[in-house]
């Protein structure tokens, strides 16, 4: 058996990519791939002498035998992934748990669209090690909190991921490349669009690097934000950039990063509560909702079995998100395509009691001081019902735990921030079933990736 990780997984045209590697057969090669309308093959290198080196503990730098490997001058933005095959080994393929290794080449800022990948929330679910986030979290004292190392197996392909099975897709796991980020890249890639890459740990390292482009693409499952990713990302909005996410359960957590970038630490939960939730006002008191317009908190999640929903029911329909849609106030979308567009995790605002025979409703009352933008605007809603798996209690209202829904909305603070509020936007958007989503989703990006605007 073969495994890999990257010393870093982020490089530039002409760096040299350190890959760590076990082994126990006498030789192996790296193929690499570049995930464009499917895994592109790139370059083969010579067999090279195999090593092999013990799996350490979850929290540890595994300190596996080290290979470099030069990335060509020509190599354009985008993810990788290294397929270390072994003599008889696994053919290549992009849910694996071994012999693969993920890596981005990022760009030059010629492109108005930067891809970000959420490598802090893989490593949070990496189980490799037997530990992460969620079974087994090893302990950390300074700061408080699980500690998980970056340097091991996983992170996005390679490794064992903790979670129940998606009941739609089995054949890719949550929490991994493969599951929202590669259907969404290639999405994108076959409109045409040719955006740059870096992960969320780039962002983190230069406060300028998301001013080099036009619009912030965030999709799928992005829950784990250091303090200087948001710093730099709301940044970026209040000097003009645009975000879009197409995602949800977004910046629910904080990490933060230690040991020279190869650790994230967060603290969850303890007898005075969990420290890294943004919102609650004893703590950092710094509500996800102003970066993201939503919360999970006024959202909710469906992990296992089919789930009951009765898609986005459009509340703007002049908006400029739905044009070209033919949708109308009341209508609903979404909900017939498999997955539902409306999940697993879902994000919310604040409103007031849906109205069931138009299906409209409002932004509650004091939505604002729970962190909602003041200029936010509700363009589609979808209410969470009891048969959720998870409505999280709160943020309450007078008459008990309060409303519940996905929201789609959109607000600016010189720049634009979108948000699509569901996870499972790509997953539909990617399969085709659902036009109005390819609609939604290229208005979105002309509009806010437009380098005139």
């Amino acid at each position: 058996m073969i495994q890999a990780y990257p010393f870093r997984a982020s490089v530039v045209p002409g760096e040299r990519l350190i890959l760590h590697v076990s082994t126990d057969a006498l030789r192996f090669r790296a193929v690499f791939y570049r995930w464009g309308d499917g895994l592109v093959p790139m370059r083969q290198t010579d067999w090279l002498p195999g090593k092999y080196a013990a799996p350490r503990g979850a929290a540890e730098d595994w300190q596996w035998p080290t290979y470099a490997f030069d990335i060509p001058e020509d190599w354009p933005s985008a993810i990788y992934i290294a397929h270390l095959q072994e003599p008889g080994g696994p053919p290549v393929a992009l849910a694996m748990t071994s012999a693969a290794a993920l890596f981005v080449v990022r760009g030059t800022g010629r492109s108005p669209l930067l891809y970000k990948l959420p490598l802090a929330t893989y490593h949070a679910y990496n189980c490799s090690g037997g530990g992460c986030f969620y079974v087994n979290p090893p302990r950390s004292q300074t700061p408080p909190g699980a500690r998980v190392s970056l340097h091991r197996p996983g992170g996005g392909i390679g490794g064992e991921t903790w979670g129940a099975p998606d009941h739609y897709d089995t054949s890719s796991p949550r929490q991994t490349f493969a599951h929202w980020d590669a259907r969404f890249i290639r999405w994108l890639l076959r409109q045409g669009y040719q955006p740059e890459f870096c992960t969320d740990f780039d962002i983190h390292d230069d406060p300028g690097l998301c001013h080099r482009h036009r619009l912030l693409l965030c999709v799928g499952h992005d829950e784990y934000w250091s303090e200087s990713t948001r710093d730099h990302v709301e940044d970026f909005v209040a000097y003009g950039g645009n975000v879009a996410f197409f995602g949800a359960n977004l910046c629910w957590w904080r990490i933060h990063v230690v040991d020279d970038g190869s650790a994230i630490v967060c603290h969850q939960g303890g007898p005075q509560g969990a420290y890294d939730h943004w919102w609650p006002k004893t703590g950092v008191h710094r509500p996800e909702d102003g970066l993201t317009g939503v919360s999970y908190r006024h959202g909710g999640g469906w992990w296992d079995g089919p789930r009951r929903t009765g898609g986005y029911i459009v509340q703007e329909p002049d908006h400029w998100v739905f044009a070209g849609t033919g949708l109308r106030q009341g209508e609903a979308f979404g909900k017939h395509t498999s997955p539902p567009l409306i999940g697993y995790e879902c994000d919310g605002a604040p409103l007031e009691r849906f109205d069931e025979a138009s299906g409209l409703t409002a932004l509650s009352a004091t939505a604002h001081s729970t962190g909602t933008p003041p200029d936010f605007r509700l363009l589609a809603a979808s209410p969470l019902d009891r048969h959720w798996q998870e409505r999280p209690p709160r943020e309450m209202h007078a008459n008990g735990e309060g409303i519940h829904a996905a929201t789609m909305g959109i607000f600016t603070r010189k720049g634009t921030v979108f948000t699509a509020g569901t996870t499972d936007w790509a997953q539909v958007l990617g399969s085709g079933q659902e036009l109005h989503v390819d609609t939604i989703t290229r208005n979105v990006i002309e509009r806010l990736g437009n380098n005139s605007q």
